[in-house]
């Protein structure tokens, strides 16, 4: 937990044997562990699946950042039907068409491009989870 005791979880989708999902969660461990680890909590998805007390009750007591593979959305409809809230939901795709020249590839083991764009895609998700805590910071002096 942060300094602040502020805490935002990152549920990544779990698009298992699709790029977009190894790009999903590369950005979502590069965002708990490197960019944000004082703040940013991965919760798995499939614990969200499997209705995981420990993680349905992390993604209904802080705001949830979901980042999703591909149109299904997985991972935001599962934190919803989990009880949680979505601050912010991200999809693959969307950095995907901003960043064209980091084309993706791979599944088990990304290519350069995919490293690039899941880096491209924490920064944008790290930008997001500074926003929330700022927020709930600014709230609790007011």
């Amino acid at each position: 937990m942060s300094a602040a005791g502020r805490t935002v979880v990152v549920v990544p989708c779990s698009g298992i044997g699709k790029t977009y999902g190894s790009v999903s969660r590369e950005a979502a461990y590069v965002i708990t562990e490197d960019r944000r680890p004082g703040t940013a909590e991965l919760v798995a998805l499939s614990l969200l699946v499997l209705g995981d007390e420990h993680a349905r009750a992390a993604v209904r007591a802080h705001p949830a950042v979901t980042i999703d593979g591909c149109k299904l959305a997985c991972a935001a409809k599962m934190v919803q039907e989990s009880g949680g809230t979505v601050a912010r939901g991200f999809a693959v795709l969307d950095t995907y068409r901003r960043h064209r020249e980091l084309r993706p590839e791979g599944i088990a083991e990304l290519n350069e491009g995919g490293l690039q764009l899941a880096h491209a895609l924490a920064d944008e998700v790290a930008a997001v989870i500074d926003e929330i805590v700022s927020t709930q910071d600014a709230s609790d002096r007011a």
